[in-house]
C-alpha cells in the first residue's frame, strides 16, 4: 500500500534554495565542505545519525546518515548523491536562484541539489507520518562526482556493498522515465612537449607544442563512431606570447555504450603518444567509470518501482543513458541499482539549469513509495 503523504513544491523549494545558494564547484573544497555542512545539519534535522568522513586527493569531505531503524545492522537502502557541482563560486550573478512560471533555476538545482533534497522530503514525510521503513535507511553524499569520484569510488563502493539496494537520485530522464543502466567513461591526460625558440626572432627554431596539441584533438575528434565518442574538454598551455609554447597539456574523454567498446577506445587513444615533428606526445589513462549494464535484481527494483509510480498515476520508462553518475560503481558491482529518480529538468552544466517545479512533489511521492516499500516482504 502506498503511503498517503503531504508533498507539496513550496515546502521542498524551502528547503532547496539554501543548498542551491551555497556553492558548491568540486575543486574549491572548503566551498564544497560548507554544502556538506548545511546538508549535514539538515539530514540531523530529520533524524539521522550523521558523521562526516574526511576527504583525500585535496578534495572534499563526505557525510553520511543513517537514520534510526530496529534493524539498523542488516543491508538496507542507500541513497547515494553528490553535492559539488561544474559552476564556479560566482555562477549565482549570472545563474540566480528564481522561480519563472513553472521552473526554479540556479547552478546545481538539477545536478543534483534538488534530488537529493527531493530524497531528503521524501524520508522526512515518512518519519512525520510515523511510518517505519522496512529496511534502513542511509544517505551517503559525496563531493567529487563531477571529476569522476577519483577520491570517494572506494568508499561508494564500501558502503554500497553493506546495502541491498541502491537509489541515485541524479535527474529523471525526459517522459518521466528513470535510468537503469549507463555507458562507461574514461578520462585522458594530454601532454605535448616542444622545443622553445624566439616567436619573432627565430620561429622555425622552435617546436610549438600548442601547434601539436591543437593536432591532436583533431585526431582525437576523429575516432568518434557510433560506439564510443571522444571529446577534449580542457586545454592549457604556453607562458610568453612572444615564445614558442614548450608544453601544452588536456584532458579528453570517452564514452562507449558497451565496456569493448571503450577497451577499444582507450587502446585507440594510447596510441597516440609517441613523437610527431620534434614534439613529445604522451597519452595516459585517468579516471574510469566501468559500464553498467541491467542485470536481473536491477530490473526486479526497476520493475518495482514502476508499479508503484503507475499506482501513482506516472508511467516510468527505463533506459541505459550516457553520461555517468556514481551509480555506474553500484549496478557494475552487481548492487541492485536505481538512477535517475530526481526530479526533470534542461540544462545541466549550463547557465540555463533548472528543475520542473511540479515535478518536484512528484518524484518526492515516488521516493517515498519505494522507501516504504523496498524490503517489505517478508518483515515483520
Amino acid at each position: 500500500m502506498i503511503p498517503d503523504l503531504p508533498f507539496d513544491a513550496e515546502s521542498i523549494l524551502a528547503t532547496l534554495r539554501p543548498w542551491v545558494e551555497c556553492e558548491s564547484p568540486t575543486h574549491d573544497a572548503a566551498a564544497v565542505n560548507r554544502m556538506m555542512g548545511l546538508a549535514a545539519r539538515d539530514l540531523a534535522v530529520a533524524g539521522a545519525a550523521v558523521e562526516t568522513i574526511p576527504g583525500r586527493m585535496g578534495l572534499s569531505d563526505c557525510v553520511r546518515a543513517r537514520f534510526p531503524h530496529r534493524h539498523r545492522d542488516q543491508p538496507g537502502i542507500l541513497v547515494l548523491g553528490h553535492l559539488d557541482t561544474v559552476h564556479p563560486v560566482g555562477t549565482l550573478a549570472s545563474l540566480p536562484w528564481r522561480i519563472a512560471g513553472n521552473r526554479a533555476y540556479g547552478p546545481g538545482i538539477l545536478d543534483m541539489k534538488g534530488g537529493n533534497v527531493i530524497a531528503l522530503a521524501a524520508i522526512r514525510a515518512l518519519a512525520a507520518a510515523g511510518i517505519e521503513t522496512p529496511l534502513p535507511v542511509t544517505f551517503l553524499f559525496t563531493g567529487d562526482e563531477e571529476v569522476g569520484s577519483p577520491s570517494t569510488r572506494d568508499l561508494i563502493e564500501a558502503e554500497a556493498a553493506r546495502h541491498a539496494f541502491v537509489l541515485v537520485p541524479e535527474p529523471g530522464q525526459a517522459d518521466n522515465g528513470v535510468v537503469t543502466g549507463r555507458y562507461a567513461i574514461a578520462r585522458f591526460d594530454l601532454e605535448a612537449v616542444g622545443r622553445p625558440s624566439h616567436a619573432g626572432a627565430s620561429p622555425h627554431e622552435g617546436r610549438s607544442a600548442i601547434r601539436a596539441m591543437a593536432r591532436m584533438i583533431l585526431a582525437i575528434d576523429g575516432l568518434s563512431d557510433a560506439d564510443c565518442t571522444f571529446s577534449t574538454g580542457i586545454v592549457s598551455g604556453g607562458q610568453w606570447v612572444n615564445c614558442v609554447p614548450t608544453l601544452c597539456r588536456g584532458q579528453a574523454l570517452s564514452m562507449a555504450k558497451r565496456q569493448a567498446d571503450l577497451d577499444r577506445g582507450v587502446e585507440r587513444m594510447l596510441a597516440l603518444s609517441g613523437e610527431q615533428d620534434g614534439v613529445r606526445i604522451s597519452v595516459s589513462r585517468g579516471v574510469t567509470r566501468p559500464v553498467w549494464e541491467p542485470d536481473a535484481g536491477c530490473m526486479a527494483l526497476y520493475d518495482q518501482a514502476r508499479t508503484l509510480s503507475e499506482a501513482l498515476g506516472q508511467p516510468l520508462p527505463h533506459r541505459s543513458a550516457g553520461g555517468g553518475s556514481d551509480g555506474n560503481f553500484t549496478g557494475a558491482s552487481g548492487i541492485p541499482t536505481l538512477d535517475g529518480l530526481g526530479p526533470l529538468g534542461q540544462g545541466y552544466h549550463t547557465l540555463d539549469e533548472h528543475v520542473l517545479i511540479e515535478t518536484l512533489p512528484q518524484r518526492a511521492r515516488l521516493f517515498a513509495a519505494l522507501l516504504a516499500d523496498l524490503g517489505a516482504a517478508g518483515r515483520s
